[in-house]
């Protein structure tokens, strides 16, 4: 069935391997970020068999979906009052930044005669979640206080909204911030977490990764062979263990420049075309309700993406007129934001590509 997207678990888990081989002798552990690909068990499977040690997501559903996988499990994003009770429940350790929500965790896990880890966020130039620096100590001093909750870790989190890269400077002073928090109110601090697959590139840098960080959280450098702090391929990573495949309803040579007077297109936006004259134009059976075009490239570096509507992609085969026909399939990689939707998406077969099958 198409589209589909077929998932290699061998590469995954031989990228986990590489992954956890080269941080494991620095003391770094690595949490497997499972959102990219809705928490789906097999994969999450081969990437703890590549040495991963915990098991994070963004979403309490997905960790819930996991919760029989025999690792620890990391709540990443700030936890949702409403949400608390299954936190507590399903979670050993939860990302926070907000007392009266620490509170709340406190109250559930006391109830539950339980005692809740929790790592502290602090905000070091990004402006996502996590405290300002400056005021780590006045809510580390109210945190200690609350019955049923552990301060076991401080992260951080870089580039995913302000686009601010890692740097050693940056990480230096979370370390100095749990070290001095660890002495001052004598925590015993598990994780260090200094950041996602955009801090990676740094082990390649001269100073490396600073001594003290002892975690980080890793999805797409795993699963698509990326570091994101500059989009680079990482150490002979697999860039392959996702492929997206969608087959050709429809192959026509039109002009690249609509007829007629232009509005708004389905999504409420107005396009605007460059006039390359009679090109050959294939529709495909695959639209922006399966994935952002954007955030997919096709394999063959001779074909573009024109565009698409909610259920249409257009690509221009112009370049490579004779290799298609109606009914082929082409194929596409997928970048960090096409493999969350297509992963999301219903509509998107999910091909398992196991060990023995090759």
């Amino acid at each position: 069935m198409y589209p589909c997207i077929e998932i290699n678990l061998e590469k995954l888990e031989d990228n986990s391997r590489k992954v956890n081989g080269l941080l494991k002798p620095l003391g770094i552990s690595v949490m497997a970020v499972t959102k990219g690909f809705t928490a789906e068990t097999r994969i999450a499977k081969a990437i703890l068999d590549g040495g991963a040690d915990y098991i994070a997501d963004a979403r309490i559903k997905n960790l819930i979906k996991l919760k029989d996988l025999p690792k620890e499990k990391v709540l990443l994003r700030l936890p949702m009052q409403s949400e608390i009770h299954d936190v507590v429940k399903y979670c050993d350790y939860s990302l926070n930044s907000e007392l009266d929500t620490l509170k709340l965790i406190g109250k559930e896990a006391t109830s539950l005669g339980i005692e809740h880890k929790v790592i502290i966020m602090v905000d070091l130039g990004d402006y996502r979640e996590g405290i300002r620096y400056h005021r780590v100590e006045q809510f580390v001093k109210e945190a200690v206080q609350i019955e049923g909750v552990a301060i076991r870790g401080f992260g951080v989190n870089l580039t995913c909204f302000g686009g601010v890269i890692p740097e050693q400077t940056t990480l230096q002073r979370l370390v100095e911030i749990s070290e001095t928090m660890r002495v001052k109110y004598d925590l015993q601090i598990d994780i260090v977490s200094g950041g996602s697959s955009s801090s990676i590139y740094l082990i390649n840098e001269e100073n490396g990764i600073p001594r003290g960080i002892n975690n980080l959280r890793l999805g797409e450098v795993i699963l698509l062979g990326k570091e994101t702090a500059f989009g680079e391929r990482f150490d002979g990573l697999h860039e392959d263990a996702f492929i997206l495949k969608a087959q050709i309803i429809e192959l026509k040579d039109k002009p690249s420049v609509p007829h007629g007077r232009i509005g708004r297109d389905a999504f409420g936006n107005i396009p605007h075309h460059k006039d390359r004259g009679i090109i050959r134009r294939a529709i495909l059976a695959l639209g922006k309700q399966d994935v952002d075009p954007s955030g997919i490239i096709p394999v063959n570096p001779n074909l573009s993406i024109l565009g698409a509507s909610s259920d249409h992609l257009i690509v221009d085969l112009s370049k490579d007129k004779e290799a298609y026909q109606v009914g082929d399939i082409i194929v596409f990689y997928v970048k960090y934001g096409g493999l969350l939707n297509a992963m999301t998406s219903p509509y998107v077969e999910k091909v398992y590509i196991e060990k023995e099958d090759r």
